[in-house]
């Protein structure tokens, strides 16, 4: 039987935590099928990104009218958008195909809080895709670029929710990792007129490379499987939660987190004659 089909519209991380090889490594413990339309090849490792190529806007928007008009999609996430052409025509290949929920995880920041995109890109990310999403999934660092509001309290993330909400998409998560002061991790989902806190604990590890695409993965995964955005973000912390538990080192920098965690089995697998 044909599992549910998803795409990613990504960059690639060549050291395999995050970016589009998350999101694949997400969607298998997911049961989903992924796809992808790479946006940018970068040059990165545990230790950081030390060069990127961005992939012609053409040839990403070709390849989501590919995937969609053949194999179908029934819901989809942006990662690393690279450039405000990319994201104009990554909307204008959206209009012309169908599909399913859009999950925006707007990658606009480091894991240091960096800005990774320019104001004019940032400007299309609001404008373009923000209004055609199901639900954004903005870090603290991230909100900050967005909004202009730093989030130093949960008095404040309430006020980011609100002021995303305002830019268009129906959903937002305003995640609550980078919030250090409080004890544990409240990621806040708003719809424009109810909030619901999502909380969960906070672990004293370093090794979180690739957690917002996991995160946006999970989220992604659940709505092609017909789940409500409140059921989709709630599985995606309870999933998230775990993968952080499970996450490694790895190089000298920054390691992954683990979705490995669903497949108790592997080890026993690779064992077998």
């Amino acid at each position: 039987m044909t599992p549910p089909r998803v795409l990613t519209i990504a960059g690639s991380d060549s050291g395999g935590g995050a970016g589009l090889q998350a999101d694949l490594r997400t969607f298998f413990a997911c049961g989903v099928h992924g796809m992808t339309a790479v946006t940018a090849v970068t040059v990165q490792n545990s230790v950081g990104v030390s060069d990127y190529h961005v992939i012609p806007p053409e040839v990403v928007a070709a390849q989501i009218r590919a995937v969609a008009t053949d194999i179908g999609v029934q819901a989809a996430k942006t990662g690393m958008l690279a450039t405000a052409e990319t994201i104009a025509a990554i909307a204008d290949a959206l209009d012309q195909v169908h599909i399913g929920p859009l999950v925006v995880d707007p990658v606009a920041a480091s894991m240091h809080g960096d800005q990774l995109l320019r104001d004019e890109a940032l400007d299309a990310l609001k404008s373009l895709l923000f209004p055609r999403a199901e639900i954004v999934t903005p870090n603290l660092d991230e909100v900050r670029l967005l909004t202009g509001i730093d989030v130093t309290d949960r008095v404040r993330q309430y006020a980011a929710a609100e002021a995303l909400h305002a830019m268009g998409p129906k959903w937002v998560l305003v995640k609550g990792g980078h919030l250090w002061t409080d004890p544990s991790c409240v990621d806040l989902l708003f719809d424009g007129a109810e909030f619901t806190e999502l909380d969960g604990p906070r672990f004293d590890v370093k090794d979180t490379h690739g957690s917002g695409d996991t995160l946006a993965s999970v989220i992604t995964s659940a709505l092609a499987k017909g789940r409500t955005v409140p059921e989709a973000a709630r599985l995606g912390k309870a999933f998230i939660v775990e993968s952080v538990r499970a996450a490694y080192p790895l190089g000298a920098g920054v390691g992954p987190v683990s979705p490995l965690w669903r497949l108790p089995d592997a080890e026993t697998f690779l064992h077998m004659e």
